[in-house]
Order: C-alpha cells, then sequence, then structure tokens
C-alpha cells in the first residue's frame, strides 16, 4: 500500500491565484506528502507565487501549453515512487486524496469518479456518459468517469505512457484508457467533487469532439479490431444483403454490393494488421 511520504503531488494550475493556495495548504495539512509540485503553466495572475507562499515547489511554464503539458510537466518533476494528480482549484477534498493513494499498490492506477450530480451542466453530463459508455465498450472494461482529472498512480507506469499524452485537456482520457488497454489494474473510487472555484477552461463542443477522437486513437493503438471489426461486419452485411436483395429482384449482382463486400473485406484486414503491430508494441515493451 502506498503512503503520502512516498507520493508526489502534481497540480497543474493556470490562473488559479484564487485557490491554489488554499488547496496547497489543505494537502499539507493532511499528510506529509514527499512534495507537492504545483505546475504553473504561463499564468499572468501570480498562481506560481501564490502557491510558493503556500509551501509549494513551483514549476513554472513560460506560456500556456495546456493542461495536459503542465501534468506532462509535472510527472517529469516529480521524485516520489507513487504520483497524485489533482486540480488547483479546489474541487477535491484532501481525505478523498488520501483515500486515492491508499489504494496503489493493490492498483496501478485509482481514479476519483465523480457521481453525475457534482457535473456542472445537464450538457456536460450527457457528454461525459457518452464518452463512458463508448470507452466502456471499445475496452471491455465499464469505465464510470473516463475525464476525472483526480487520479493517484505510479510514477514508473505514467512515465511509459508520457509520449502518448496529448497538450490538452485530454490527458485523463488517454491515461485512463492507456492503463486499461496495457493491462494495469485500474480502479474508480468514488468521490464528490465540489463546486469549482472560478470557471471551466473546457469548451463542451471542442474539447468534446477531441475527447472522441482521442478515445478512438487510443483504442486503435491498443486494441485495433475493437474499431475495425464492427466497420468491417457492417459493410460486409449491407454488400451481402444488398446483393442478396438485387438477384432476387433483378436476377444480378450490382457494383455497389461488390465494392461494400470488398470494403468489408479490407478493412477487416487492415484491422488484423494493425492488432499485429499493438501486439509488437507490447511484445517491445515487455
Amino acid at each position: 500500500m502506498a503512503s503520502p511520504e512516498q507520493t508526489s503531488v502534481v497540480i497543474p494550475a493556470y490562473n488559479e491565484a484564487h485557490a491554489v493556495a488554499d488547496v496547497v495548504a489543505a494537502l499539507r495539512g493532511a499528510a506529509a506528502w514527499h512534495e507537492i509540485l504545483v505546475v504553473d503553466d504561463g499564468s499572468g495572475d501570480g498562481t506560481g507565487e501564490a502557491a510558493r507562499a503556500a509551501g509549494a515547489t513551483v514549476v513554472r511554464h513560460p506560456y500556456n501549453k495546456g493542461n495536459g503539458a503542465a501534468v506532462k510537466s509535472g510527472i517529469r518533476a516529480a521524485t516520489g515512487e507513487y504520483i497524485l494528480i489533482i486540480d488547483a482549484d479546489g474541487q477535491h477534498p484532501p481525505a478523498d486524496a488520501l483515500r486515492l493513494v491508499s489504494r496503489l499498490g493493490e492498483y496501478d492506477l485509482v481514479v476519483g469518479a465523480r457521481a453525475d450530480a457534482t457535473q456542472a451542466t445537464w450538457a456536460r453530463r450527457l457528454g461525459n456518459a457518452a464518452l463512458n459508455r463508448l470507452a466502456s465498450y471499445l475496452t471491455g472494461r465499464t469505465i464510470p468517469d473516463l475525464t476525472s482529472g483526480f487520479r493517484a498512480a505510479g510514477r514508473a507506469p505514467l512515465r511509459e505512457f508520457l509520449h502518448l499524452l496529448p497538450n490538452g485537456f485530454s490527458t485523463p482520457t488517454t491515461t485512463t484508457l492507456s492503463f486499461v488497454k496495457a493491462g494495469y489494474n485500474v480502479t474508480f473510487e468514488p468521490v464528490e467533487a465540489r463546486r469549482r472555484t472560478g470557471r471551466s477552461k473546457i469548451n463542451l463542443l471542442g474539447d468534446g469532439t477531441r475527447f472522441l477522437l482521442i478515445v478512438l486513437k487510443i483504442v486503435t493503438l491498443f486494441s485495433p479490431l475493437r474499431v475495425f471489426l464492427p466497420v468491417s461486419l457492417a459493410s460486409f452485411a449491407l454488400g451481402a444483403g444488398y446483393a442478396a436483395w438485387t438477384i432476387a429482384t433483378q436476377s444480378h449482382v450490382t457494383n455497389s454490393s461488390v465494392l461494400l463486400i470488398m470494403l468489408g473485406v479490407l478493412v477487416f484486414l487492415i484491422g488484423l494488421v494493425s492488432e499485429q503491430v499493438a501486439a509488437l508494441r507490447f511484445e517491445r515493451r515487455d
């Protein structure tokens, strides 16, 4: 079981001077952490100064790169055996942070899964629910909260997937899917997220589309047939069904049905080759 003394806390922060000092103080009061790293992602409001005054070690970006870039900088700078990633907006209480860390050792990744009621708007709840269902299907594992940035993991496996992490707001999505598809032990710990201080920096439409693309990208990296096989079967079935109908009604097979059948076969073969490439990636890693 992991302990706070073995854990580096990474707090990505952009223009969070109004909240970050309270978050750092609350964490320091809750446990003797190995270190608390605040990654100031090019803030213009004194976020870094406020975090440093509260007792955190500050890693500063000279300009804004994105939440994912801040998380990556924190992971690179961390020296603890385990890493806890927590937002700087004050949503998550220290007691939940300790609960997540306590499950490390048994699990390689512990994600703080938020209740639906804590989502700010119905549109965000609906979007997250759709992403959770898609990710659960593609990975073959129930994922109750794909986009929660509140998580704890071993430093070594996190660094293993560092090159896959985007610079934007899809880092939680990428790490969750990567850990699941790589066969690591992943669990979701229910947490209650308080109302955030300040406004969310996530754009539902733009970032939601990027989340969807990230889900497909990661699954095609680790388990391509989950994507290619349904498309292949649908195309083949449509072509075969259309061919049967035209034979019955017109006594011939149309070019369209032949093309659909060929497309289904080609997509399946591409998926099969991609699956072998994915397997080779893991053999090389091992």
